[in-house]
């Protein structure tokens, strides 16, 4: 049985896009913190507690009166939620028989009263859940939202907790020059040729690679062709400047990589159509490299033999060719969206603040 197409979104709660859990009314036994850690939770049968058995997820005491356990998390980015994953692994004889998850979009930074107060708007409704599973739940609606609040019916432990959508970042933050790629500002990996070693989504993570292990690595390629990713961008922009960063890939940094543009999706299986913002160029291991985009003032415009100059405008997607095989850190596309973009993103959050889901 293949999997929903929803779980290709990014994961907006997540800890590595500076998701938080700020509130849960009972967390006895495993802390809330757990809910969100962009890891596999993990089981140690032999590892207990003064509480009793330490668990990784979130784990309320056994409820002896009516009602529910309920935690809340603070979206990394705000966005459009597809589908959920209740991840109950490892819980078998204490995960709860049914599950429910809202949403709201709550301006600003609200405290504990303000977040249990909130209009909440249903985005799964009460749900069958199964122990030691990861129970998927498409999700129907289409408002935006910066907060989730998961229900556990009547009470018991859920592992993890991913919220897959559709980034839908703040305009206020996104003027001026910004990585139209970082998936913070709404970029999304949309395809990939191979991802054997570690996920493609962490080149338009936050911050710097620290290790090998956080950024892009494919296997080794044994046959003709190159290795390759798409993002598609915060929105259409004009792109100014790229980097591509090869850090801590010193014997598996790919001997070159370009970048290539285009304004539209329907092009995306048009090859000819795409247009070069840094063509094919040689790349040094463990290195940051920059390249300068457009036609620049003159001679001597650009870094180094990568020097780009782009014919379309305003650009929507990249892809990032590696040849022929190899590990990136990071891909970062500065430029600034259109005001189109802009006033879109301004809409698509207008039409959250008028839909009841704001704070009293």
């Amino acid at each position: 049985m293949s999997e929903p197409d929803f779980l290709a979104l990014p994961d907006l709660a997540s800890r590595a896009l500076a998701g938080s859990v700020v509130y849960a009314d009972d967390e006895f036994f495993a802390e809330k913190e757990n809910l969100i850690l962009p890891t596999e939770p993990v089981f140690d049968p032999a590892l207990f507690g003064h509480k009793g058995k330490v668990y990784d997820g979130w784990e309320t005491r056994r409820r002896r009166s009516p009602g529910e356990d309920a935690a809340i998390i603070r979206l990394g980015v705000p966005g459009v939620v597809r589908g959920v994953v209740v991840d109950t692994a490892f819980f078998r004889g204490n995960f709860p028989p049914q599950v429910a998850v809202d949403g709201a979009w709550i301006d600003d930074y609200p405290g504990t009263e303000d977040l249990v107060g909130a209009h909440w708007r249903p985005l799964v409704p009460d749900t069958a859940a199964e122990g030691d599973t990861r129970n998927l739940v498409a999700v129907a609606d289409s408002v935006p939202v910066t907060h989730v609040r998961l229900r556990m019916i009547p009470d018991g432990g859920v592992a993890r907790l991913r919220v897959h959508g559709e980034p839908t970042p703040d305009p206020t933050f996104l003027h001026g020059t910004v990585d139209l790629a970082a998936a913070e500002n709404g970029g999304r990996v949309i395809d990939c040729s191979d991802l054997f070693y570690s996920s493609p989504a962490n080149i338009i993570a936050p911050g710097r690679s620290r290790i090998m292990g956080e950024g892009w690595e494919n296997a080794r390629r044994r046959e003709g062709g190159n290795d390759h990713v798409t993002v598609a961008l915060a929105g259409p922009g004009t792109v100014d400047h790229v980097e591509i960063d090869t850090s801590y890939y010193i014997g598996n940094a790919p001997a070159a990589a370009s970048l290539r543009g285009i304004a539209r999706a329907e092009d995306l299986g048009h090859p000819e159509r795409w247009v070069d913002l840094v063509p094919r160029t040689p790349l040094r291991p463990d290195c940051r490299h920059r390249f300068l985009v457009g036609p620049g003032p003159g001679p001597g415009f650009g870094s180094g033999p990568g020097q780009g100059h782009s014919a379309v405008d305003p650009v929507r997607f990249v892809r990032l060719d590696v040849f022929p095989d190899g590990g990136i850190a990071r891909l970062r596309v500065h430029g600034r969206l259109s005001t189109e973009a802009l006033d879109q993103l301004a809409a698509r959050i207008s039409q959250a603040r008028h839909t009841g889901l704001i704070r009293p």
